[in-house]
């Protein structure tokens, strides 16, 4: 945060040449009464030692060109602007692995509703002022569910609301395919369709996929390099267990439940190697804290987004020069001798006090 000054009557500035040109006038004198005083004391023969001010009642002039300096200041509104200098938010794309395989129950509920609740607790960590969330969920084909918005109750609602189970369902054979290129796909185009809708956005984009990993299909490396493309890091959060768990049994087209084909488990390191490559990092559900795991993204977020400035409030600053030049001319009184001018000071100080104060307010 940083201050400025301006005017808010520059006109009257001008009026500054008036002590500018007197305080020379002033500093020409004191040298005239230093120079008399050597003269003086070099000439002049006394039985007792005289004693003489350095610099008289000088002091008091100097107060009074102080005092209308501060006071013609006073009369031009100086004005305190507040620049507040910030970082721009973060756009968070969040692509939720839907396939099967999240119906895995070797995490508490399942891996998807374990997802769910990491989302939730990533929404409560954004600041929600300038940071925005999108989601879309992905299997054979991706499902956009949430344009990026501010709004935490669209987001918190859509969460409550697919918390259950993927909106894919188990029965399609479709479902138990994982299409990454499917998912960054949607999430470039969910960026694309809010930049047409609202415009160029300072925030700093990222996505945050969540997925076991399993059974990839599609063109996962070139996915990854149109990410790069648009400079959208991807950053990766495995979901289950090295150990896994049984996939579900689905129905057939009679009705008939198919057995369960086989095991499944988290795919550790090609979900690493997916993150390496998209530039972000990887998390893991479960060995990490989630707060910790959503604070890291966040904070990786906000790093990438560029500085912005924000003008704040204009904050009038005349009084303070109007109490400094009564101060200062009330201050010089203290160096006068004569007290006819003591009280005419004292008079024409509270008349322009009260003249400038009509003025002012």
């Amino acid at each position: 945060m940083s201050e400025g000054l301006q005017f808010g009557a520059p006109q009257f500035l001008w009026l500054l040449a008036a002590p500018s040109v007197l305080l020379v006038a002033w500093f020409w004198r004191v040298w005239r009464r230093w120079s008399d005083l050597r003269s003086l004391r070099a000439h002049r023969t006394t039985p007792i030692s005289e004693r003489f001010g350095v610099a008289g009642d000088l002091p008091f002039w100097l107060c009074l060109l102080l005092a209308s300096a501060a006071l013609i200041i006073a009369t031009a509104r100086p004005q305190g602007v507040t620049t507040v200098v910030g970082r721009a938010g973060v756009d968070i794309v969040v692509l939720q692995d839907g396939s099967a395989s999240m119906h895995v129950t070797d995490v508490p509920g399942n891996r998807w509703q374990r997802a769910m609740t990491f989302l939730r607790l990533l929404g409560d960590s954004l600041s929600w002022n300038d940071d925005r969330l999108a989601l879309t969920v992905f299997a054979h084909i991706a499902t956009p569910q949430i344009r990026l918005t501010r709004d935490p109750n669209t987001v918190f609602f859509f969460l409550d609301h697919l918390f259950v189970r993927p909106p894919f369902r188990l029965d399609d054979d479709t479902t138990w395919d994982t299409n990454l290129e499917q998912g960054i796909a949607w999430g470039l185009r969910l960026i694309e369709k809010d930049r047409e809708i609202h415009g160029p956005s300072p925030n700093a984009k990222l996505f945050v996929m969540l997925s076991d990993g399993e059974s990839w299909s599609g063109e996962v490396a070139r996915s990854i390099e149109l990410a790069g493309q648009a400079h959208v890091p991807l950053n990766v959060i495995g979901v289950g267990t090295l150990s896994g768990g049984m996939l579900p049994v689905s129905l057939d087209a009679d009705g008939v439940e198919v057995p369960s084909p086989g095991r499944s488990r988290l795919d550790r390191p090609s979900l690493q190697r997916i993150a390496a490559a998209g530039g972000g990092q990887y998390f893991e559900l479960d060995r990490d804290p989630d707060r910790e795991i959503a604070n890291a993204i966040i904070d990786a977020g906000r790093r990438q987004a560029p500085t912005t400035t924000e003008e704040g409030q204009v904050q009038e600053l005349y009084w303070r020069f109007l109490a400094a030049g009564l101060g200062l001319a009330m201050f010089g009184t203290v160096f006068l001798r004569e007290r006819a001018e003591l009280a005419l000071q004292l008079v024409a100080v509270l008349a322009t006090a009260i003249a400038l104060s009509s003025v002012l307010w």
